[in-house]
């Protein structure tokens, strides 16, 4: 009875994992998806600390430790969450992927010493015959059954490590604490470092070396470290939303080799979706900047070097005052306003919202155009308006929108820089050339909205900038929205 209970237990969670996931697919549900998921979860752990029961019979126990563990985490996830500004979104959600592959990597270190235990205990025919073959041959040959748990275990180390290291570089370079680095022959450094983790992986599942499992063990282990790093390390920063997102992938692959190995259905359904999820997301990103994973992995788009080329922009560039805006603003038929990291860096999304209705009591059709890959995660635009009750059916994707530009009266940039830069379609040296973006400089009208005339996050200069029908308005977003809001009422 109590094993069928942790059963349906497990069915449960996977279930809610499912809904969840379907649910987080549209705003409206999205917080509900999310806990259901959580429920499904709390289900899970606690039938697993309560019913589950060892090959002998017995309880997990150490409860102490277990509970004092869940309250610590949850305690301290529950500050940071509350805590954390949208502008650091991002690191967060790296910070977080991070901690899941190095419960991954943890795990398989575990249950290696688990493995070699068991070896050193075992004492059937099978592994008779194998201690024989391994005497003959001097190598350290594992029974069949043991060799699929190795792999497995080796696999949600090498993965886990990676994604941990790699996610930890991803919050220092999205935080400033890291600036993007590229060794000399760094494409040839990371190959030969993924070769070398291919290389001992069949090492240790063949037996086909006279040195001792544990040794390369943790051998392997350093070099996933080191891979880790240098793999995310160069990937230049208008990359990071689809290398957040690949990593979140390794990280769910990770917690389902976790789940092969304790045949926990819940953990390996989390795994599979997470996975899954994960990789099609990154896929899609992918598309959304016409760049191949490959390219963005070996490109370092944004970083340094990769920015630097591009044909010479500049010129003169006019500025428009806080008033000419309002009035322009105010007698136009269609708005659009494209959101950006500037925007989330004001906390300004609140003071958009406040323009939005301001605007529609004079009339005015206003929507707001999302690029895919805007800010620094993927859906970083959508969860910042999201937060500020702006209705969902006024967020249009680059594909709805683009062909609307040619009868919009005027568009308000907040931020956003190569989202929009025209240079992605003109101009074949530049390093975003082929990139879908909002093709804002078919409105009537362009206001920019930006601190300064600085490149954006791609270290790109934006000939938008400088042409006819655009106008700067500095200051920051927050600021000016306000002003701006001010001006509307008073017409």
């Amino acid at each position: 009875m109590q094993h069928f209970i942790l059963l349906v237990s497990y069915l449960l969670g996977s279930i809610s994992f499912i809904v969840g996931l379907k649910m987080l697919s549209h705003p409206d549900t999205a917080r509900k998806g999310n806990l259901y998921a959580a429920v499904g979860m709390t289900i899970a752990i606690l039938a697993t600390i309560f019913l589950y029961t060892d090959e002998s019979g017995k309880h997990l126990g150490n409860y102490l430790w277990i509970f004092g563990g869940l309250i610590i985490g949850t305690v301290i996830g529950t500050m940071m969450a509350k805590k954390v500004q949208m502008t650091a979104m991002p690191q967060m959600v790296s910070l977080f992927n991070g901690m899941g592959g190095a419960c991954a990597a943890i795990i398989s270190i575990v249950e290696f010493k688990h493995l070699l235990h068991k070896q050193e205990q075992s004492t059937d025919i099978i592994s008779s015959i194998t201690e024989a073959l391994s005497s003959i041959m001097k190598t350290t040959v594992a029974p069949a059954n043991n060799q699929l748990i190795l792999l497995t275990i080796l696999l949600g180390l090498v993965i886990g490590t990676v994604s941990f290291f790699g996610s930890m570089v991803a919050f220092g370079k999205l935080n400033g604490n890291i600036n993007d680095k590229t060794l000399p022959g760094q494409q040839v450094i990371n190959i030969g470092l993924l070769l070398i983790i291919v290389a001992l992986l069949v090492a240790m599942i063949t037996g086909f070396t006279g040195l001792d499992n544990t040794l390369l063990f943790w051998i392997l282990f350093g070099i996933s470290a080191l891979y880790g790093v240098l793999f995310v390390m160069p990937i230049g920063g208008a990359d990071m939303p689809v290398v957040i997102s690949l990593l979140n992938s390794f990280t769910g692959v990770a917690a389902a080799c976790g789940g092969f190995l304790y045949s926990n259905p819940v953990m390996l359904t989390g795994g599979i979706l997470v996975g899954s999820a994960g990789t099609i997301l990154t896929i899609l990103m992918c598309k959304a900047m016409n760049r191949s994973l490959t390219n963005v992995i070996v490109g370092a788009f944004g970083g340094g070097s990769a920015a630097a080329g591009g044909a010479q922009v500049g010129g003169t560039y006019k500025e428009i005052s806080m008033s000419d805006t309002a009035v322009l603003m105010a007698y136009s038929k269609r708005v659009v306003i494209v959101p950006g990291y500037g925007l989330a860096v004001a906390q300004a999304q609140h003071t958009c919202h406040e323009l939005e209705k301001v605007l529609e009591e004079k009339g005015v059709e206003l929507t707001y155009a999302i690029h895919p890959v805007a800010g620094r995660m993927p859906g970083h635009m959508n969860v910042l308006l999201a937060e500020a009750d702006v209705p969902y059916e006024k967020l249009k994707e680059m594909e709805e929108i683009n062909p609307e530009f040619a009868q919009t009266d005027v568009v308000l940039i907040l931020g956003a820089n190569d989202v929009v830069n025209p240079a992605a379609k003109s101009d074949p040296s530049s390093p975003i050339y082929g990139m879908p973006i909002l093709e804002v400089e078919n409105a009537t009208h362009v206001i920019v909205n930006k601190r300064s005339m600085k490149p954006g996050y791609a270290g790109i200069e934006n000939a938008l900038f400088y042409q006819p029908k655009t106008s700067m308005l500095f200051g920051d977003a927050k600021k000016v929205l306000q002003d701006l809001v001010s001006e509307l009422k008073s017409l």
